[in-house]
């Protein structure tokens, strides 16, 4: 719980300090985004033993924290300095950068409590690292889609 506090504290520090790429409007949207992507993800892939918070089993209220105030900001550090208009390998190199960079902290969480917080059961973090590019990748596609709502 430890890890997971200061993570928070940590991330959503750096995402509102940082942030001049992103409106409220923006920042609202992709925090929603990323819960509901969160929470459907989760919802299934915990479901199926593949991964928990905290212990197996039943609903925990810390993971609420994971879910909802954990993911988000990291996708708007993410989206404050992506190469919007660059060429697709600088994208490309963007985005592998940071699949290195979440996987690492994936696997600092899952140090033993108090300081990691999540568990596999039959996940492996190599499907972490084959996934995060397109989730990331959909990301980006989503913040470009929403400014073009707001564009028109």
């Amino acid at each position: 719980m430890i890890g997971l506090l200061l993570a928070v504290a940590l991330f959503n520090s750096a995402a509102f300090l940082i942030n001049k790429r992103l409106t409220k409007n923006q920042l609202v949207h992709i925090w929603m985004f990323t819960v509901a992507v969160q929470v459907l993800t989760d919802s299934y892939l915990k479901k199926n033993h593949a991964y928990w918070y905290f212990s197996q089993g039943s609903f925990e209220w810390r993971a609420l924290l994971v879910l909802t105030v954990l993911i988000p900001p990291v996708n708007i550090i993410f989206l404050n300095s992506y190469p919007f208009g660059k060429l697709f390998t600088k994208r490309l190199l963007y985005i592998l950068v940071w699949d290195l960079a979440i996987t690492a902290y994936e696997r600092i969480a899952l140090l033993p409590q108090p300081w990691g917080y999540f568990n596999y059961g039959w996940w492996q973090i190599s499907y972490s690292f084959l996934v995060y590019p397109f989730l990331l990748w959909i990301v980006a596609v989503y913040y470009q889609w929403i400014r073009k709502i707001e564009r028109e």
